[in-house]
């Protein structure tokens, strides 16, 4: 059946037999933890979008998207399309050791939560394309209280959120460790729907750019 915040929430209740008013009141931490574990899980086509911006001259830090996850591609417009290679923070500080050394962008890492790292700096304002997997609603905050994995990913969301509860709970160890393994059963069953996807860059990787 597909979920929406009130069914979910009452069903957890259910399953755990608990209706105490603090794990009550934490019900939506405890669900957005189960979305967060899925979706550092496994990267599904759903989840992808394009993000248009400007890289600024000098300045080697690119800003992410608010619900930026994982990066699929990220490409230079400098009279055509240039794809950037991603490579590790460190193999572009070993690179470019001076960051005042300037000219057009090559690699690009994840340099932190809020921030790409480029290399060499660039040397002028381009205009850069990100592909990437982003983060979606949570089924706690949307306006009709449903979401993509409400709907598709029923059982995964629902024996994460038993996890994540019976973590609150510091619950039975053995009846977490059955909900455990059905949760990763259900993972598995949702990943081989993104299959071929992964957290690294695509062009690397030799993936085919979905087109814009």
């Amino acid at each position: 059946m597909a979920w929406t915040f009130t069914t979910l929430k009452q069903a957890i209740q259910d399953y755990t037999q608990n209706s105490e008013t603090t794990f009550v009141n934490n019900l939506s931490v405890i669900i957005t933890q189960a979305e967060d574990r899925i979706l550092k899980s496994v990267q599904l086509p759903d989840f992808r979008k394009n993000s248009v911006g400007i890289t600024t001259g000098a300045n080697q830090y690119v800003a992410l998207p608010d619900d930026f996850l994982a990066p699929y591609s990220l490409a230079l417009d400098n009279n055509g399309y240039e794809f950037l290679l991603f490579k590790d923070v460190n193999f572009i500080r070993e690179a470019y050791p001076d960051s005042s050394s300037q000219g057009v962008p090559k690699y690009y890492g994840l340099f932190s939560d809020a921030s790409f790292i480029v290399g060499p700096t660039p040397q002028s304002n381009y205009v850069i394309e990100l592909h990437y997997f982003y983060k979606p609603d949570s089924i706690t905050t949307t306006a009709d209280g449903t979401s993509w994995l409400g709907t598709n990913a029923e059982s995964s969301l629902f024996y994460g959120c038993l996890v994540e509860a019976y973590t609150f709970m510091k619950g039975n160890p053995e009846l977490m460790q059955v909900y455990n393994t059905r949760y990763m059963e259900a993972l598995e069953n949702l990943k081989s729907l993104g299959e071929g996807y992964s957290t690294t860059d695509s062009y690397r990787s030799g993936a085919v750019r979905a087109a814009r």
